[in-house]
């Protein structure tokens, strides 16, 4: 049985991938390498600390929580740019070292989801080499660790641009559902938190040059090994969310349900106070079909264990399900599409293999549909895991835009965060009887507006990087 390996050392590895911080403010600066050996003696200062220099967060756990902490990814051009040998770039794998930008079209990025309508600068693949984040819970303390960094910069860097969030309503975000409940747990590592049936993970699913779920196989760690050893991929994403749209969405649906015979099954005529006390009959159709899409009730509870109701009694657990049949939770519901624990899938030895750590926090006030307006809002993602290709960018395509767990939803794209054409989508809602409810004309409520694959270096890697 996979254990914790006796040579994993938290002080190696940067924080925020194994544990979250669960901060309320992020600052990403996107910076460009103008002079390589000050790009470096840059990464030697923060790697430590002292004095005015911040350092790095490390795995660690602390006593007393800090009041900011900081990490860095590279990309694949901003290794180049601060020196790393052609032999060692070319030991990286082959989606991190074309970059997100070419990869575009397999996760989805087309329409106006494409590279070609990204905000500057994340276009230009030779603009975005390091993604410095500094997380806090003031924005004072962001401005703070910002203004230190450039300050032993020194003409290291261009900051190319900076890209703020800030969570509100504790785990909600923009499309009102509740976040961030469920995670990857590994062996070894016992955080608190709710439990689920999942299998626990061993770090190397994440972590590089450590042993994988896969008997005999481990990722390829890129050399040399002080390099490559503890570190990870992170697919960074700007993700606009069409608020307004996806609420006018809820609407339309539940204007069409209400002419629909067979939703009388999905929602017996009186059984309106069972999903939001006072609600209409329209009011409670827009919220099942929002459940529907996400298989979570807004507020966080699967419909697997809860489908009649967001307020069960007694509660439910928010983590411990299954997925079984369809008439619960519908087999192209988001969050079936992302992980289908352990229901039946094609791909069935892909199960729990392809979970990523998710680290996200919003952008842009909250939507407020009384004072509607043309401010942009959606997620500043992070998608972490040890392979891109196997893990996230597998995801996205076979699961999310192609529905290959199951012929019931093949060429039907996630109705969340999909790329979706209303043309053509649709979300289908099974019924116990065995009939089914379709939802049509989905449009996509997601859209890419830049990102990078990013390599997160360990600390070891870091003070290699620095000594070149």
């Amino acid at each position: 049985m996979l254990t914790l390996p006796n040579e994993y050392n938290p002080a190696d590895v940067q924080g925020n991938i194994l544990r979250g911080y669960r901060r309320e403010q992020v600052r990403h600066l996107i910076l460009q390498v103008i002079d390589a050996a000050a790009a470096r003696r840059w990464i030697g200062r923060i790697v430590d600390g002292g004095g005015d220099v911040p350092a790095i967060t490390t795995d660690e756990q602390w006593d007393i929580k800090p009041e900011t902490c900081l990490n860095i990814g590279l990309t694949f051009t901003g290794l180049r740019a601060i020196g790393l040998s052609p032999a060692s770039l070319a030991t990286f794998p082959d989606e991190f070292s074309v970059g997100m930008v070419a990869r575009a079209v397999k996760i989805g990025d087309i329409g106006q989801s494409a590279p070609e309508h990204w905000d500057a600068p994340f276009a230009d693949p030779d603009a975005v080499h390091v993604v410095a984040t500094i997380h806090a819970d003031d924005p004072a303390h962001l401005d703070r660790v910002e203004q230190q960094l450039t300050a032993i910069a020194h003409g290291a860097f261009a900051l190319k641009a900076v890209r703020n969030g800030a969570a509100f309503d504790g785990d909600y975000v923009h499309f009102g559902y509740r976040d961030s409940i469920s995670q990857p747990r590994f062996l070894g590592l016992h955080d608190p938190g709710p439990s689920d049936a999942q299998p626990l993970a061993p770090i190397g699913s994440i972590l590089l040059g450590y042993p994988t779920e896969y008997e005999g196989l481990s990722w390829t760690v890129p050399q040399p090994d002080p390099l490559g050893r503890n570190g990870t991929f992170n697919a960074f994403r700007i993700l606009a969310q069409d608020v307004a749209g996806f609420e006018a969405y809820l609407d339309s649906a539940a204007t069409v349900l209400l002419r629909e015979p067979l939703a009388d099954e999905l929602l017996p005529p009186g059984q309106e106070a069972r999903i939001g006390a006072g609600f209409s009959r329209h009011q409670a159709l827009r919220e099942i079909v929002a459940a529907k899409m996400c298989g979570r009730w807004r507020n966080g509870v699967p419909l697997a264990l809860s489908p009649d109701t967001p307020n069960p009694d007694p509660a439910v657990s928010l983590t411990d399900f299954e997925f079984s049949g369809g008439a619960h939770c519908p087999f192209g519901a988001h969050i079936r599409r992302s992980n289908p624990r352990g229901g039946m899938i094609v791909q069935r030895a892909a199960r729990h293999t392809r979970r990523l750590i998710r680290r996200g926090i919003p952008y842009g006030e909250r939507y407020d549909p009384a004072k509607p307006d043309g401010i942009e809002r959606g997620l500043l993602g992070n998608f972490i895991g040890a392979n891109i290709g196997a893990q996230f960018e597998a995801l996205l395509c076979d699961w999310i835009n192609l529905g290959l767990q199951d012929p019931q939803i093949s060429g039907t794209n996630d109705p969340l965060i999909g790329a979706n054409f209303s043309a053509t989508s649709r979300l289908d809602i099974p019924l116990p009887s065995g009939n089914i409810i379709r939802l049509l004309e989905i449009p996509r409520f997601v859209t890419t507006k830049g990102g990078a694959y990013t390599f997160l270096p360990g600390i070891p890697a870091l003070r290699y990087i620095a000594g070149l």
